[in-house]
């Protein structure tokens, strides 16, 4: 009984087209409303403190320079941290554009591109308007050479991984695939972000709002992309 009451909701939003959308809307102006005021709280200071206790929490007690767990954690920490670095997400971009273009979805695969491009742009002017400082309360286990605020990594993975998902959950015939894809996506990017709170390299406030930013993004692109389907360009 629950089950079919389940995949009437299903059917009932797939038809829904329109209400579908404004939740996503919804979600993006609630994520661009919620980035604002983080973004303010963060050039006013009032963050200063909350930074400073998470990114101590991570750390060793009396030894700052060795984030808490074993050697093996800290060598993971850096393997997760790899997956918003901009070698990988390039070459993840590259395959699934490919994957869309042996698919002959040309569109999808240039909707991909300029999504995550334009991205690349809003983050690297975000840090550069802003400058805000590196994390300097506890070494760096990671080599950084731009500002920190919003956190690149998190702000990529969230855009990269999400839109990618979106895409490639579209594609597959059953729902439990779709959500299989859409929860990758988004584990991917809470880790990516975690990860770099972790190293040392980012507040934890540059973190948070470079998921905002970047679940923004996805969700704006992710409207701009439900309106070509319906017009039959993706």
């Amino acid at each position: 009984m629950k089950y079919e009451i389940f995949l009437n909701l299903v059917r009932w939003t797939r038809r829904q087209v329109e209400i579908v959308s404004l939740v996503i809307l919804g979600i993006a102006v609630a994520s661009v409303w919620a980035l604002a005021e983080l973004t303010d709280e963060v050039v006013e200071g009032s963050t200063r403190n909350l930074d400073r206790d998470i990114l101590l929490l991570l750390r060793t007690p009396g030894d700052l320079s060795d984030p808490i767990g074993p050697w093996w954690f800290e060598e993971m920490g850096r393997d997760i941290t790899a997956l918003g670095g901009v070698a990988v997400l390039m070459l993840t971009t590259l395959v699934v554009s490919i994957f869309f273009l042996l698919l002959r979805r040309w569109t999808s695969a240039l909707y991909i591109l300029a999504t995550i491009g334009s991205g690349v742009l809003i983050s690297s002017g975000a840090k550069d308007f802003f400058d805000r400082p590196r994390p300097d309360l506890v070494p760096h286990d990671a080599i950084v050479h731009t500002a920190s605020f919003p956190s690149g990594h998190s702000m990529m993975a969230a855009i990269v991984y999400l839109s990618l998902g979106v895409l490639i959950a579209r594609v597959q015939p059953r729902f439990g695939l779709k959500l299989y894809v859409m929860s990758v996506a988004i584990m991917l990017t809470l880790l990516v972000g975690i990860s770099r709170i972790y190293m040392g390299v980012h507040w934890p406030t540059d973190v948070a709002a470079g998921w905002l930013a970047g679940g923004a993004w996805a969700m704006i692109c992710l409207i701009v992309a439900r309106i070509l389907a319906r017009r039959g360009y993706i």
